[in-house]
């Protein structure tokens, strides 16, 4: 299908069209509450209508609304309607999706028996020994298809990624994914994860799929070393600096890098996006490159 067919058929809906809205407590039998989002709660739930455990995410009306007044006069489709698009090994399988009886967003997505990286990398975990390649190699494919299918997800950190019981990488969290066209890039727009915003969404400026290599990069920068090129923060103050001032050689923090890991590293959060690796694809080759494989 051409791009700009896709796109008519995403965003060809009769207003007039009545969404049914079902009634959450019958639907589903609610198990144990996740740790809520940004902009969603989140829930381990059976699913009486398709008999499975499922992960239930119901979308808090009012900051989704804030986040839409974001790009005025553009119709962004749903997390609901973009995960049920895409059809990928590394992307959580979304089951269905819809509206809640008080109006809210809700998706039904597989349950991922697992962690995320973030709490793998936090506690150090024996999880990750000997396969951070192969992890990064997986969450590199699956950025890739993402692209591919003309979307930029924009949150892409290890809070956001998460490895099942299989040792199957599953990017989650589309909550602010924008379709990838020169409307939602304009700039102005800063949304994301503080710690991995790429500099041009810093400085407002027009954005790429390169600043989900960015993120990308910082992610494998921490899942190598353990730890951030730039001190952890929240403020946006120190988020400028980051413009000014050159990630932390990760050798500072892994003195057994070898040189081409480092050098991998050093490439991927270059505050130059002509300089990062221009696509998730050319990052995943510079990873099956290196000479030793077994971080």
């Amino acid at each position: 299908m051409k791009v700009s067919s896709f796109f008519k058929k995403l965003f060809s809906s009769d207003p007039k069209r009545k969404i049914p809205r079902i009634d959450i407590s019958k639907r589903f039998e609610l198990i144990s509450q996740r740790g809520p989002g940004s902009m969603s709660k989140v829930w381990k739930a059976h699913d009486r209508n398709i008999g499975r455990t499922v992960c239930l995410k119901v979308l808090d009306k009012a900051k989704t609304a804030r986040f839409e007044a974001r790009f005025p006069g553009l119709v962004r489709p749903t997390e609901g309607a973009v995960l049920m698009s895409l059809h990928h090994r590394n992307v959580v399988k979304t089951y269905d999706h819809g509206l809640t009886k008080n109006g809210e967003q809700f998706l039904v997505m597989e349950w991922v028996e697992g962690m995320g990286f973030n709490f793998l990398i936090e506690t150090k975990s024996a999880a990750l020994n000997g396969k951070r390649i192969e992890f990064l190699i997986q969450i590199a494919e699956g950025v890739d298809y993402i692209h591919k299918q003309r979307y930029l997800h924009r949150d892409i950190c290890p809070r956001n990624v998460m490895l099942n019981q299989e040792s199957v990488v599953k990017i989650i969290d589309f909550g602010l994914t924008i379709p990838y066209t020169p409307a939602f890039c304009k700039p102005g727009n800063r949304t994301g994860t503080p710690n991995y915003l790429a500099p041009e969404l810093i400085k407002r400026t027009t954005t790429d799929h390169r600043v989900d290599l960015f993120a990308l990069g910082i992610t494998a920068y921490e899942m190598i070393t353990g730890t951030l090129p730039w001190e952890k923060t929240e403020s946006l103050q120190t988020l400028l600096s980051h413009l000014n001032t050159a990630g932390r050689d990760p050798r500072e923090h892994r003195p057994d890098l070898d040189d081409a890991m480092a050098k991998l590293l050093i490439k991927a959060i270059d505050r130059d996006r002509d300089r990062r690796f221009q696509t998730a694809i050319e990052f995943r080759e510079a990873l099956r490159a290196l000479p030793k494989q077994d971080y």
